[in-house]
């Protein structure tokens, strides 16, 4: 089995210049700036199968991205489990593969070095469509309820390690 990282990783989904889809990349940066010794942070504009080796070698991870279901106010933050997600896990072309997809996908071909533990911080997005360097009001007001989420769920996996 592959000797994984003991070290915590959290990593932004997003795009910059995409409006709320930047969220991700917000949080994560927040996250970076607090200097957590046993944190690593991530700021990926990336989709697909490219998620898989950024995983690689960590146990735990966080991944914070905007999410719009229109089924909720924009900003209001959600977390998700890997299952959360098994009901979108589809065959597709490489281009076309979702995030749980490519879980899968990376469970299935590598799992001892794909981690053992992941929770979804989503926010709900407003607006995706425009290219803005800027969120949405409510989406930027949502980034401090994200950050708690994340920071959260790290110091639960720091008092609840993972199984060996």
């Amino acid at each position: 089995m592959a000797d994984r990282s003991d070290r915590l990783l959290v990593v932004g989904l997003g795009s910059p210049i995409m409006s709320d889809d930047a969220v991700g990349l917000v949080v994560a940066e927040k996250v970076k700036e607090m200097g957590m010794p046993d944190v690593d942070v991530a700021m990926e504009a990336i989709g697909g199968l490219d998620i898989i080796p950024v995983l690689w070698g960590y146990r735990d991870v966080v991944i914070v991205d905007a999410i719009q279901t229109r089924q909720y106010e924009p900003g209001t933050v959600m977390i998700f489990d890997p299952e959360d997600f098994e009901p979108t896990i589809v065959s597709a072309s490489a281009h076309d593969i979702n995030l749980a997809t490519a879980m899968k996908i990376g469970r299935d071909t590598e799992p001892e070095m794909m981690p053992d533990r992941v929770k979804f911080v989503a926010i709900e997005a407003e607006d995706l469509q425009t290219m803005h360097e800027g969120m949405t009001p409510l989406v930027e007001a949502a980034v401090d309820r994200a950050l708690d989420a994340v920071l959260y769920y790290l110091e639960d996996f720091r008092n609840q390690p993972a199984k060996r």
